[in-house]
């Protein structure tokens, strides 16, 4: 090898950085926490228009499908945590079994959200004396807009964050997770676990607050 070739071999080496996986575990967390800042802007821009273009009232739509898919999705997080915890423990299969219900629960919620309130199929039906689909349409004016902004946008994310579990879950049947090697599995339950935050404040400015009209 010439001497300049040794030379730069060397000055490669000293200008390269190489982390360790303690660090690069934390470049990671970093960089989806800036993900996620930057996603805040988004859903706060949704809310804010909301309560600019509703302002104290809000459309009628089915308390009962709301509440019951905001319970789905709140339980789907305490599957994904289990399965974190199982996983930090070195339990890959109990891992794999949470973040599949997580999913399962993920996937109930999206079509409670999509086929009912949305009601994809133009159906109609009631179970004791309730409407269970809903009837407003990305037409019905502010209303329509901004719902199905708000419910559409978060559904895409759900619906990510299923693919995700599933990823990780079928990741887990090949063992590549373990008590100290487990980044992917963190990274997509902090990613779920946003979601669910995110939905907690569009659930309340949907369903709950306002005048219905």
């Amino acid at each position: 090898m010439s001497a300049s070739a040794i030379e730069e071999h060397h000055s490669g080496q000293q200008h390269g950085v190489e982390l360790s996986p303690e660090q690069q575990v934390k470049a990671n967390r970093f960089g989806l926490w800036l993900f996620f800042i930057s996603e805040i802007f988004l859903f706060a821009a949704l809310l804010v228009a909301r309560f600019f273009l509703w302002g104290d009232t809000r459309p009628e739509l089915n308390q009962v499908v709301g509440l019951i898919a905001t319970t789905i999705l709140l339980v789907s997080s305490f599957f994904v945590y289990r399965g974190e915890t199982a996983i930090e423990h070195g339990d890959n299969k109990r891992f794999m079994n949470n973040f599949l219900w997580a999913a399962i629960f993920g996937s109930l919620f999206f079509v409670g959200v999509v086929v009912l309130e949305w009601n994809v199929f133009g159906l109609s039906g009631e179970i004791a004396g309730v409407e269970i689909f809903g009837h407003l349409k990305p037409t019905d004016g502010v209303f329509g807009g901004v719902f199905y902004a708000m419910t559409g946008i978060h559904a895409l994310h759900v619906l990510s964050g299923i693919f995700l579990l599933l990823v990780a879950w079928y990741n887990g049947r090949k063992n590549r997770f373990s008590a100290d090697d487990n980044w992917g599995v963190e990274g997509i339950a902090l990613y779920w676990h946003y979601v669910d935050v995110v939905w907690v404040f569009f659930y309340p400015a949907l369903y709950l607050i306002g005048r219905a009209v």
